[in-house]
């Protein structure tokens, strides 16, 4: 009897440290790993604060603005003359069948659906938007038209012969045959330099030579052909 009093006695001590194991494990945070907890000096920061995730805040930012090429940005409307090689952005408001961006051909000409071949070299945008207004008038009713110049490869001129970088070079401001010598490199070592000529196409299509002796211009002397270059000129240097 004496020797199942003692074993109901262990068997209960047993019990109530079960129990306290239990208690304190309860108390523990669920999902928190008890061998590593939480730093009670570590705030906590609310999930409204927290950063976002990297592509989140990427997404986030404005993208850059489009900026258009400085020869472009130059460009006014009222008063840029359209010329061969230039490409043109041609919008009809609420028309995307004839809204297109074009090339102006060797032959000043553009093609468009439902108007189709245009001529636009000579013209300014402006007028070239009147052009395309009056042809659409006679197929819908109030067309409104924008033209807008996306690449300037017009405005160009070449030099052949013999200097040190022949080739096609912009016209990004007024140059005189002086300053395209320089732009070239200036002349090889059989140049005749007081032979070089400027070719032109004249308003009646026929070819100009406007003749430049470098050696009388670098001493002052008739300054006057030097002159400034146009769209298209060829400078040859013999």
């Amino acid at each position: 009897m004496h020797s199942q009093t003692r074993t109901f006695a262990s068997r209960a001590t047993l019990t109530m440290i079960l129990l306290v194991l239990l208690a304190a494990w309860a108390h523990t945070a669920p999902g928190q790993n008890p061998s590593s907890p939480a730093s009670p000096d570590k705030p906590v920061i609310p999930a409204s604060n927290a950063e976002p995730p990297k592509d989140v805040a990427k997404a986030a930012q404005p993208a850059a603005a489009d900026t258009l090429p400085p020869r472009v940005a130059q460009v006014r409307p009222d008063s840029y003359i359209i010329g061969s090689d230039d490409t043109l952005s041609i919008n009809v408001w609420k028309e995307p069948e004839i809204s297109k961006t074009v090339p102006v051909r060797p032959d000043g000409m553009i093609s468009l659906p439902l108007l189709g071949e245009i001529k636009a070299k000579g013209l300014t945008p402006v007028q070239l938007e009147d052009q395309i207004s009056d042809s659409l008038k006679k197929i819908m009713s109030d067309p409104q038209v924008t033209v807008i110049v996306t690449a300037v490869n017009s405005l160009t001129f070449n030099v052949m012969g013999q200097v040190n970088r022949p080739g096609y070079f912009p016209i990004t401001r007024p140059l005189t045959v002086l300053d395209a010598i320089a732009l070239c490199g200036g002349f090889r070592d059989f140049a005749k330099q007081k032979k070089i000529y400027v070719l032109r196409t004249g308003p009646d299509g026929k070819q100009e030579q406007h003749k430049f002796n470098y050696k009388e211009v670098i001493k002052g002397k008739n300054m006057a052909q030097n002159i400034e270059l146009r769209p298209h000129d060829t400078l040859v240097v013999p």
